[in-house]
């Protein structure tokens, strides 16, 4: 994987900062996307460059709630790289909220950021990438028809629909694949034991982690015939 480079949305912290550790690691030059966590990005940005002197890490911030900025996120990127090998798809928003309690505020909200900003991101991929990979970070929630975040499933029920799609326009020079975690970190308010009690309600009983999610990132890549896939490392929990 040396010499390729790899956009990831919403890498500062959290999910997608170790989606960008782990593509250091394994060879990419990466472009670390942020909107509001710049210290964390420039942090990472700083430990990246010490770790992989001979690779080159940029940042670039982009408010995806914003279509305008979105339009020109991929132009910014760029600039600064000749080509982009993997753009990987891993920024949200998840607010709770079930149908009678969404405003049209928050409900304009989840879809910009979850699903709009994507689209626009995977069209920008395929007009400017000869060849490439999409990986579309989605949520088991799209089996389930709770609304406790109404908005928010919604949403990743579409942008599960647009990787699929995605998928078969883009073929066969661009491969499109999704990845749909269960809980995987605890919100930042709580602690690995929420984790472990919402873990005991899926078939596996075990909280999996980011390793997972990095391992079925791993397959994608790997597999030159996949496309079209949603990868579910949720312990189980869709078939609930």
């Amino acid at each position: 994987m040396r010499n390729k480079t790899a956009l990831i949305t919403g890498a500062a912290k959290r999910i997608g900062k170790s989606i960008a550790m782990h593509m250091a690691k394994n060879g990419f030059d990466i472009a670390i996307h942020y909107n509001s966590s710049k210290n964390d990005a420039i942090a990472l940005q700083a430990f990246l460059m010490e770790t992989y002197p001979d690779q080159k890490f940029k940042i670039f911030k982009c408010n995806l709630s914003r279509i305008n900025d979105v339009e020109t996120c991929m132009d910014k990127v760029l600039l600064h790289f000749e080509k982009i090998d993997v753009l990987v798809n891993n920024a949200s928003v998840f607010d709770s909220g079930v149908i009678q309690e969404t405003s049209v505020e928050l409900l304009q909200n989840q879809m910009n950021v979850n699903l709009m900003a994507p689209f626009i991101l995977c069209r920008d991929y395929a007009m400017n990438s000869q060849i490439g990979v999409i990986i579309n970070l989605l949520d088991t929630r799209i089996t389930t028809y709770s609304s406790s975040h109404a908005a928010y499933s919604l949403s990743k029920v579409a942008f599960a629909h647009l990787t699929k799609m995605s998928a078969l326009e883009f073929s066969p020079a661009i491969r499109v694949n999704g990845i749909a975690p269960g809980a995987t970190l605890p919100p930042e308010n709580r602690g690995q034991s929420y984790l472990n009690k919402m873990a005991e309600r899926t078939p596996m009983k075990e909280a999996g982690g980011i390793l997972p999610i990095l391992q079925s990132l791993d397959y994608i890549l790997d597999n030159q015939n996949l496309t079209g896939q949603i990868l579910f490392c949720d312990g189980g929990e869709q078939l609930l």
